[in-house]
Order: C-alpha cells, then sequence, then structure tokens
C-alpha cells in the first residue's frame, strides 16, 4: 500500500480567557477544516467509508505538554486520526478577567495542519 495525501489544510486558534492550550489547539483544528468538502475521498480515492481516510493533525501551541488530545482530535467527525502537538504558536498580552476564569493575563494563539491521506495499491 502506498499512503497518498488529498489535502493539507491549516487552520489558528485562540483561547483569549481561560489559558487552555487545548482549547485553543482545538479551535485552530475546527477552523482548518471548516470550510472544506472532500468529494475526491469518494469520487478519486473510491473510498466508500469516510473512516477509511487517514488524517494527521499537526499541532504547534504553548505548552504543549498539558493538551489533551483527545478532545483535540474529537473536533475531527470522520477518519483515522493521530495527533503529533509541538511547542509553537504564540502567547499574546491580553487582560486577565476573574469573571471568566483567567489565570493571567496570557492569550494563547495554536496554529494546526490537518492533513488527509488514503492508503493506494
Amino acid at each position: 500500500m502506498v499512503r497518498k495525501r488529498l489535502i493539507i489544510e491549516m487552520g489558528m486558534g485562540v483561547d483569549q480567557h481561560g489559558q487552555e492550550p487545548t482549547v485553543a489547539a482545538a479551535r485552530a483544528v475546527r477552523n482548518a477544516i471548516a470550510h472544506n468538502a472532500l468529494p475526491g475521498v469518494w469520487e478519486v480515492a473510491l473510498l466508500s467509508d469516510p473512516n477509511e481516510m487517514i488524517v494527521e493533525v499537526q499541532v504547534a501551541v504553548p505548552y504543549p505538554e498539558q493538551v489533551r488530545e483527545d478532545e483535540v482530535l474529537a473536533v475531527l467527525p470522520f477518519g483515522r486520526k493521530s495527533l503529533t502537538v509541538e511547542s509553537g504558536g504564540m502567547v499574546v498580552q491580553g487582560k486577565a478577567m476573574p469573571e471568566l476564569n483567567d489565570k493571567n493575563d496570557e492569550m494563547l494563539i495554536a496554529i494546526a495542519a490537518v492533513t488527509v491521506l488514503v492508503d493506494n495499491e
């Protein structure tokens, strides 16, 4: 089997309040997949089930060790999913608001790349 890429989508996500890298990462993945359709999965790759797709996600976010991977992958509706999390993204000085459960003034920005692949003979 030869694995072939069909699409790579990029996205950005921000957690302005709460300082949760998982929230920023999940929003980046959601942003990456928000405006696409994948007819090639059925019409070109001839898959009969969307869960046959391989979906590889790469996210760069501050505090990657705090990311709850299952919550980020839950954003994806289909596929055989995997996630790589690495240090990156950005921390921006915001304004802490106690009523929004802020721990500090940080806003976290994550970036994501979502790659859809298929196995071909």
